[in-house]
């Protein structure tokens, strides 16, 4: 447990900010994206740097305490908060750091994908990242990180190119290609399990203005324009993302197909026509804009403060069958604010990367689904989340696998399934670096015991 000796010796040492319940600071300091988590800490460490971390790690494992990780503090789940035990706190610890001539960006274990992109777009710089601001970089590529420009390079995982973590034996480790390196295999997309990523380094690329925008249909076009979205989008340049999302906003139901080309805006014109060609759309708003502006299209949707359910999976095609099943079921039981699937473009340079080569290996999916429901009052948790579930059971038959990033408290089996072939290969990992589970508040990997590890 945590004794006051304890918590007087760790404080006289630390660089940051320690609160504790009765602190006036505390209700703020233990609010997270998702506001239908409500957990309460003995301690919230805000951390000024990478010794603070391992300070925090030490106490909390000398005081056998769980310790939660908060980066961005947007994972839907709420484990960057526990009850009863520590928050290591990186949200102080926001720098990013670019360097122009190489192309690469080092961003701190704090900092959002919005610092991020603040940063080396005055570069006319970027990589794939989360497509909505307040997302923790970290935490984002831990589990992958699907974004805008996943088919042009890469997932954000895939281009995390070294990371300074903090294991649970309270060491300091350079990851990198060389040193480490089945550790950087991990922590492309296998979670928190491993360590508190203090640092990570990114390769960057060449992203001036994009052509980009909504083009939003009324629902009883959905089914004709998702079936001309499934086949178009197959075939689509890298350049091309194309998220179509059937939602229920503040004007009602709609289809919404968000569109982003990362190249030269006269060929990003000839490539998008036939998607803003299809149907009777009723707005578009598909223009060259900043690639900040893209970036920053849900930031009115996805606001602090609101209570959210997900369930989600990777689809290999988008059938007939799981068309006729997601619109039929939204039409029917329409929601009032809000709701979505979100049927995310993946493949390009996604699928380009072995399933073995990282820990993320849904490289054969073309889209990941997204069921989502966002409310205001808890009074209405039950019938929302409720909502939620039956509208996942609708497009389950068409799902495989899961995403690490968009998984709830949905048990071991999904674990598994969110890795697939990898899973074993991760479990040793664990065991390597982790032995005793220290970082468990995750999508945890349990580690290997010695006789499966030969």
């Amino acid at each position: 447990m945590l004794t006051d000796a304890a918590i007087a010796r760790f404080r006289a040492k630390l660089h940051g900010d320690l609160i504790q319940p009765g602190d006036p600071r505390y209700n703020e300091a233990r609010k997270i994206f998702n506001a239908a988590i409500d957990k309460r800490p003995a301690l919230v460490v805000r951390c000024a740097d990478a010794a603070d971390v391992i300070a925090a790690v030490t106490l909390a494992r000398d005081s056998n305490v769980p310790a939660a990780v908060r980066g961005g503090g947007h994972g839907v789940t709420g484990n960057a908060l526990c009850d009863d035990g520590l928050v290591i706190d990186l949200s102080q610890m926001k720098r990013v750091r670019l360097d122009p001539g190489n192309r690469t960006a080092r961003a701190e274990g704090g900092a959002t994908w919005g610092d991020f992109d603040r940063e080396t777009q005055a570069f006319g710089l970027a990589t794939t990242g989360g497509i909505v601001p307040s997302t923790g970089v970290a935490g984002l590529t831990l589990g992958g990180g699907i974004g805008y420009l996943n088919r042009k390079y890469g997932l954000a995982c895939d281009n995390l190119l070294s990371a300074d973590v903090v294991t649970a034996d309270g060491r300091l480790l350079n990851v990198t290609a060389q040193e480490n390196a089945d550790l950087l295999w991990a922590l492309r997309g296998g979670g928190g399990n491993f360590g508190v990523v203090t640092s990570s380094e990114y390769q960057t690329h060449p992203v001036g203005p994009v052509l980009a925008g909504e083009v939003i249909y009324p629902l009883d076009q959905a089914k004709q324009v998702l079936r001309f979205y499934r086949d178009w989008s197959a075939t689509a340049a890298d350049e091309v993302r194309a998220d179509a999302t059937l939602l229920s906003g503040p004007e009602g139901p709609a289809l919404d197909v968000i569109l982003c080309y990362c190249g030269a805006i006269e060929e990003g014109g000839k490539a998008l026509r036939p998607m803003r060609s299809c149907g009777s759309p009723i707005a578009d708003s598909v223009a060259p804009v900043p690639y900040a502006t893209v970036q920053n299209l849900l930031i009115d949707v996805f606001q602090p403060g609101r209570l959210h359910y997900w369930k989600a999976g990777f689809v290999q095609r988008l059938s007939d069958g799981a068309i006729e099943a997601l619109v039929d079921f939204f039409a029917a039981d329409v929601p009032g604010f809000f709701a979505a699937v979100a049927i995310e473009h993946l493949g390009g340079a996604v699928s380009r990367v072995a399933p073995q080569d990282s820990a993320f290996g849904h490289r054969d999916a073309l889209h990941s689904l997204l069921v989502l429901r966002m409310w205001q009052d808890p009074a209405d948790s039950e019938k929302n989340i409720e909502w939620a579930r039956r509208c996942y059971r609708a497009a389950e038959p068409f799902l495989k696998g899961a995403y690490v990033n968009y998984l709830g408290d949905e048990g071991d089996a999904r674990i598994k399934a969110a890795y697939g072939d990898n899973y074993e290969r991760l479990r040793i990992i664990k065991a390597k670096y982790d032995p005793a589970n220290f970082f468990r508040l995750n999508q945890n990997i349990k580690p290997a015991s010695d006789g499966e590890k030969s």
